[in-house]
C-alpha cells in the first residue's frame, strides 16, 4: 500500500470510515479528565498533553512511546481532542515515527471556529455516539500513562 499523508476528516466521516471495518482505532488525546467527561463511543485515551500542577497544558513526554508500545506503524489511527489541534500535532508526530494511516479528526469532540468564525461541529454536536465510562485498557491509566 502506498503511503498516506495525514488526512483532515469532519466528525461524520470520521465515524463512517471507523464503521468501514477496516481496523481504524479511535484514539483520544484530549486530558484524562476531558476523556472522562465525555467521548466516542469505543475512543482510547493516550493524551498528547497534560495539566502540570498549576494547571498549565504541557506536553506528555510519555506519548509517542506508549503509542508506540500500544499500537504497531502499521496501525491506522483516527486522532481526535477537544478542536483538532492537539490531535493534528498528534498525528505529525507519529507521521515523524513512520506511521502512514493517519487521521486528524476536524473539529474534534466539542468543535471549533473556522477563521471566519463559522462553527465547524464537533462529535458531540453531530449527535455521535459518545459514553462516558470506559474499560481500563483503554484509559490513559489503563494503558500505562500517569506512571
Amino acid at each position: 500500500m502506498q503511503a498516506m499523508k495525514i488526512q483532515t476528516l469532519v466528525p461524520r466521516d470520521a465515524k463512517a470510515l471507523l464503521d468501514k471495518g477496516e481496523g481504524w482505532l479511535y484514539v483520544d488525546v484530549r486530558t484524562p479528565e476531558e476523556f472522562a467527561a465525555g467521548h466516542p463511543e469505543g475512543a482510547i485515551n493516550l493524551p498528547v498533553a497534560l495539566r502540570d500542577p498549576a494547571g498549565r497544558m504541557a506536553p506528555n513526554p510519555d506519548f509517542v512511546q506508549l503509542v508506540k508500545k500500544r499500537f504497531p506503524v502499521g496501525s491506522k489511527i483516527v486522532f481526535g481532542c477537544a478542536a483538532g489541534g492537539r490531535s493534528q500535532r498528534a498525528c505529525e508526530m507519529l507521521a515523524a515515527e513512520g506511521y502512514q494511516d493517519l487521521v486528524n479528526m476536524k473539529g474534534g469532540y466539542s468543535g471549533a471556529k473556522d477563521l471566519l468564525g463559522r462553527v465547524e461541529p464537533g462529535w458531540e454536536a453531530c449527535g455521535l455516539p459518545i459514553e462516558k465510562t470506559a474499560p481500563r485498557e483503554r484509559t490513559y491509566e489503563g494503558l500505562g500513562g500517569g506512571a
